[in-house]
């Protein structure tokens, strides 16, 4: 027996919620694909110390839970930075916001204020200003065959990109990576550094002064859309592979 038309409707979803849910697969199918990706940034980081071949000095700016990377980084000499908002024991060398402790490096309060650090890899509030800040105050303080290495320069949607963390009810989830990448591509457009992007562990960015990595580009996408990133990523981020960067490294 047929069913009515009106009854029959009630067994199909609407046009909405079906749109809904293929944008809340794409997010999930996204991260599942990013987070299957390899190397993570621990082992980008240490194949750059054991690149310079000497012993190094590295910083690492948003430590929160040092297991999940600092721990496992391989130099002579490193320092942590963190306010320690998100652990319940900070762990971290200096317990202060990375914008207070570039303050009191200046000031020769803490080390000293004519230190290079060969390596530094800025993973803190994840936010294009803050970051932008992080990167400025980094390049004062790096070795000139240094390198800054940044976390989550490449989200793969633009749920993973909100502004907030807390809004997590997204096709995202719970997984953020803020909007990191803007300042990133700010600094793409800087002449005189090198830069290129990882395509793992949500995008590990990579700044040069002297290493040629990956040249600068003209100022594009100036208001900074997700969807013109989206369009562009590979040209905007400069997205190679890992044996890409060894091959540019050692070539």
């Amino acid at each position: 027996m047929r069913l009515p038309f009106l009854r029959f409707r009630a067994f199909w979803p609407s046009r909405k919620t079906r749109t809904s849910d293929s944008i809340h697969f794409r997010g999930k199918r996204k991260t599942k694909e990013e987070r299957a990706k390899s190397p993570k940034r621990t082992e980008v980081i240490n194949y750059l110390i054991s690149y310079l071949k000497r012993d190094v000095s590295y910083l690492e700016i948003g430590v929160r839970n040092p297991h999940e990377n600092f721990n496992d980084i391989v130099a002579s000499t490193k320092y942590s930075v963190d306010p320690g908002l998100e652990a319940k024991v900070n762990l971290a060398d200096f317990k202060v916001t990375s914008d207070e402790f570039f303050d009191k490096l200046g000031k020769g309060d803490v080390l000293t204020h004519d230190i290079k650090f060969d390596v530094i890899f800025v993973d803190g509030l994840h936010l294009a200003e803050q970051v932008n800040k992080d990167i400025e105050n980094s390049i004062k303080y790096l070795a000139e065959d240094g390198f800054i290495v940044l976390h989550d320069c490449n989200p793969p949607t633009e749920w993973h990109a909100r502004e907030s963390y807390y809004y997590a009810d997204t096709p995202a989830g719970g997984f953020w990576n803020g909007t990191t990448w803007k300042a990133f591509l700010r600094w793409r457009f800087n002449a005189q550094l090198q830069s290129c992007c990882i395509d793992s562990d949500w995008g590990v960015g990579i700044l040069s002064k002297k290493h040629k990595i990956g040249n600068p580009i003209p100022e594009t996408n100036m208001f900074y859309e997700y969807s013109l990133l989206d369009a562009n990523r590979k040209e905007l981020m400069n997205l190679i592979t890992f044996d890409e960067l060894k091959q540019k490294l050692e070539s």
